[in-house]
């Protein structure tokens, strides 16, 4: 789990003691209350589940009743749409705080009331998407970049921390970039607010096993993982039938919790109604045997859901003890669509530098011409011959804006469904982090090292953590390029300690480039150069047997 220093972490104490139960749906059992638009506010707020909270809230109350009434450990708060851009909608945006914080109490107050020392209850501060799609190539659903998205989630999350949540729960997710934004926004929250919650990282996928831009099972954890969140699933979008390869894929390989919360089967359309068709009994009988096979540790219902749907889950459930999870990750990159194993087998992962300003010349061209159809060609070729991510250097003298340049190459890439990862081949922090605002995937930065000391490789080791992404590190000190091995596994003991002690990384998520330097100088310092290189790489792998390393082989013949 994340390591953090909680304000309240009773959820992650219960989930470490028995499988949690979730309530079921909010808005299909708001629908089934008929309610009117006067309850509702008016006719202009009719259909607004949300606003009920403030105009009527015995409706909502009475639903997190119901299911309490069942046994079910978790409800969610009333606030699946309830950020400034979809209340804006209701022309209802400067309530967005008021909202969430009277949502967060309102349920606070019934969970305390049902809660016992042997059975705790808890509330989930439900935030559901905000109906933009960052990856999207659609100007009008990708209009809002990654901060204005982290922005709503930020704002959403501290009325929810205010009214007394217990976790945060981003669920429903289409498009995985929203997702990191939406982290990212929340631990805003929970710096701004000094509450620091649990927090649950919910996607959704269709049929076919794929969010809606193709994110896979695989490509969603290696993405999330990393990123400070405390237990993943999925939820919404189709019946348990249809979630059983992605849930057992995650009940195998996720180290973190895993949660489901499946609808009542695929909606039907009767008489223009969404109609759900999954009966109480299969469902329950699902949701065991996911818990029993997959290991999961968290249970609930989505839409179509009812009381009945999560009694029958309860009772099966009997206080079932919480599954033990893996203790380690595969190390994986990952484009917005499939995951690439860092450790290949045949090794070795391979990254193509074909979109790198400063090695060709023909992409420098193309990148001041702004041929984006040539450069996705060049992508694309590389891709085809076998690379496992790209790197990207779009830095020119002719142009001084690389933060916007790597934006827009990137954006460029992403929508045009280049689905390996990419390494953001930059000095610049400032252009790194630009590039990683608008990948979806697990990206690699390229690189740092200490040259200068650590003040750079600290800006980068943050933005490492921030976003999950690998770093490729140079053995590179103040004293200059590292030749001899025992130098070479001198400085990278300084980089280990400051990247995993001080940022909190991972020995997996450091690529160690050793230098190659080239044997045509004819100089008497390079003559064992080679065998120090191979030297080094033994000896750093031998002190951290987690981390990678890298090898520009090329550069031994340069010059011959």
């Amino acid at each position: 789990m994340t390591v953090r220093n909680y304000t309240n972490r009773a959820y992650l104490d219960a989930l470490e003691k028995k499988v949690l139960v979730y309530d079921g749906a909010m808005g299909t059992s708001i629908q089934n209350l008929n309610l009117t638009a006067e309850h509702f506010g008016g006719e202009k707020y009719n259909g607004c589940n949300d606003y009920l909270v403030l105009t009527y809230p015995e409706a909502v109350e009475k639903v997190h009743r119901s299911f309490f009434d069942v046994g079910v450990d978790v409800v969610e708060t009333d606030t699946f749409r309830a950020n400034r851009l979809t209340l804006g909608e209701y022309g209802l945006g400067d309530k967005t705080h008021e909202l969430n914080k009277a949502a967060a109490a309102l349920a606070r107050k019934i969970a305390d009331e049902y809660s016992t020392p042997e059975q705790p209850r808890f509330v989930a501060g439900s935030i559901g998407p905000t109906g933009k799609l960052p990856s999207a190539d659609d100007p009008d659903l990708s209009d809002l970049g990654y901060d204005d998205l982290a922005e709503l989630f930020r704002e959403q999350a501290i009325g929810l921390l205010e009214g007394g949540a217990d976790l945060l729960l981003i669920e429903t997710s289409q498009d995985i970039l929203e997702v990191k934004a939406a982290i990212t926004g929340i631990q805003t929250a929970f710096e701004e607010t000094g509450i620091s919650i649990p927090l649950q990282a919910q996607i959704t996928l269709d049929t076919t096993g794929r969010m809606l831009f193709g994110t896979d099972i695989a490509a969603a954890l290696a993405i999330l993982e990393g990123l400070p969140i405390d237990v993943i699933g999925m939820n919404c979008s189709t019946g348990p039938e249809h979630m059983r390869e992605p849930i057992a894929f995650l009940g195998e390989n996720a180290p973190l919790p895993v949660s489901c919360i499946p609808n009542a089967g695929l909606p039907l359309n009767v008489d223009g109604e969404a109609v759900y068709p999954l009966e109480p009994e299969p469902f329950a009988n699902a949701m065991i045997e996911f818990v029993e096979k997959n290991n999961i540790s968290v249970v609930g219902g989505c839409c179509g859901t009812t009381p009945e749907h999560l009694k029958l889950l309860v009772d099966k459930l009997n206080d079932n003890k919480s599954p033990t999870r893996p203790s380690h990750s595969t190390p994986r990159l990952a484009s917005g669509i499939r995951s690439f194993n860092m450790r290949q087998e045949p090794a070795p992962l391979l990254i193509g530098e074909r979109c790198n300003a400063q090695g060709s010349r023909k992409f420098k061209r193309l990148l001041l011409a702004e041929d984006w159809d040539a450069i996705l060609e060049i992508a694309r070729g590389q891709v085809d011959s076998g690379a496992h991510a790209l790197d990207i250097s779009v830095a020119v003298t002719e142009n001084d804006n690389e933060a916007g340049l790597m934006r827009t190459v990137v954006r460029k890439l992403v929508t045009a469904g280049i689905d390996v990862p990419l390494a953001f081949d930059t000095t610049d922090p400032e252009a790194m982090e630009a590039g990683l605002k608008v990948a979806p995937g697990r990206s690699l930065i390229n690189s740092t090292h200490l040259e200068s000391g650590r003040e750079k490789a600290d800006k980068i080791f943050g933005l490492a953590k921030k976003h999950n992404a690998a770093v490729l590190v140079l053995t590179i000190d103040e004293e200059g390029m590292a030749k001899t091995a025992e130098h070479k596994l001198e400085v990278a003991k300084r980089i280990y300690d400051i990247a995993i002690n001080d940022h909190g990384l991972q020995p997996s998520d450091l690529v160690f480039d050793v230098l190659t330097f080239t044997l045509a100088t004819g100089e008497a310092e390079y003559i064992d150069s080679a065998k120090d290189t191979i030297e080094g790489i033994k000896l750093i792998k031998a002190e951290y047997p987690g981390v990678f390393t890298s090898l520009g082989v090329s550069n031994v013949s340069f010059g011959l």
